[in-house]
């Protein structure tokens, strides 16, 4: 039996035991590699085993090949949502909690609904379905992963807005990777399978450089086995044998520029010793909520969120000694490793030369790890 028979038979297996619904995401390093038409290609295996299979929300971005997998498969109508006098379609979660369909093919996962829709993203419209006891196989390319924002920025110079919480990918039963050469998606690319043909050359020119689907590929092998791996040790090692060595704390403030950067770094080391991370914010006396700039103020809320999101705790306390903070919060959390980012002029001033010392010595004294992230 080959590798793909046997993703479908364990599937199959998990879906007859399974009471909340089994949760599958194919992961792709770029658009085009075949995620969709991989999903659908599974929707006909699934029904040809007797599971009540309905397409939830498909895009088929006009591909003849993967539209062709769409004859047969029972498809579940959009929800017409009218907003600023346009008339947009949105996966109808309503519908299918009503249907209550065995399994339901949902795409886009990283997609943002429209204003008045029933959950923000469609990652969460997906956990509610899950909840319900229905199961899911949805897709996502690498660039949409939280943690991985600064990563892929670096590579293409795009910042990805629509993303999903790593914590998505923590509750997917089975994780796939569709892989492809560079030079076999370019190929595509080329034959006009991917996008028309006035867009191919600004593609080849800009997010499908060989160099970007090179490195964009290592990442998405590389997190597809980090995945497997974490599963692979959860399932094998009980929770409550499982020794917790290590723990992170992000020190981030509203004077950095980067503390985004800081968060999602932090996160991912924390996720690669499957154990827990918290993020300190010192509010110093001019950040008290009547004194602090509005707009200062917003980019400190966003990131208390990026840290909830991706599955860290807040700490926040008020003080005037960053250091000593610090260095008491460590000790009452039991913390492991500092991470901080690198230290610039503003924050040397804050400190002062004597205090940066003082710092290092206690966390020394302590057998606390400092990691620096570069800005």
């Amino acid at each position: 039996m080959g590798n793909r028979e046997e993703s479908v038979q364990h599937f199959l297996n998990l879906i007859k035991r399974s009471q909340r619904g089994v949760f599958k995401i194919y992961i792709g390093m770029i658009a085009g590699v075949g995620k969709t038409y991989r999903m659908l290609q599974e929707a006909h295996e699934m029904l040809d085993n007797g599971i009540d299979v309905q397409i939830g929300y498909v895009e088929t971005h006009g591909r003849a090949d993967t539209e062709a997998q769409l004859d047969g498969l029972p498809v579940i109508p959009r929800k017409i949502i009218f907003y600023k006098g346009k008339e947009l379609e949105e996966m109808d979660v309503d519908a299918i909690l009503q249907l209550r369909p065995e399994l339901v093919i949902v795409d886009e996962l990283a997609h943002t609904n429209v204003e008045g829709s029933r959950n923000e993203k469609r990652w969460q419209d997906v956990m509610e379905l899950l909840e319900a006891g229905i199961n899911v196989v949805s897709a996502v390319n690498i660039q949409h992963i939280e943690s991985l924002n600064e990563d892929i920025k670096g590579i293409s110079g795009i910042e990805v807005k629509e993303r999903i919480p790593d914590k998505v990918l923590e509750e997917a039963d089975e994780v796939v990777n569709i892989d492809l050469t560079a030079q076999e998606l370019i190929n595509r690319l080329k034959a006009g399978k991917i996008y028309k043909t006035e867009k191919i050359q600004t593609a080849l020119s800009n997010f499908f450089k060989t160099e970007n689907i090179l490195q964009l590929r290592e990442l998405a092998l590389k997190e597809v086995a980090f995945r497997v791996e974490k599963k692979v040790e959860t399932e094998l090692i009980p929770e409550e044998k499982a020794v917790h060595r290590e723990l992170f704390l992000a020190c981030i403030s509203s004077k950095e520029k980067t503390p985004r950067h800081i968060i999602r770094r932090t996160a991912r080391l924390a996720s690669r010793y499957n154990t827990a991370f918290f993020a300190l914010y010192v509010q110093m006396p001019s950040e008290s909520p009547d004194r602090i700039n509005l707009s200062v103020q917003r980019h400190l809320l966003n990131n208390f969120k990026l840290v909830t999101e991706l599955g860290g705790e807040l700490v926040q306390v008020s003080s005037s000694d960053i250091v000593q903070t610090i260095i008491d919060v460590c000790r009452e959390r039991h913390i492991t490793t500092v991470c901080i980012g690198q230290p610039n002029l503003n924050f040397c001033k804050v400190l002062k030369l004597h205090r940066y010392s003082y710092f290092l010595r206690k966390l020394s004294e302590m057998d606390i790890k400092l990691i620096i992230f570069p800005q």
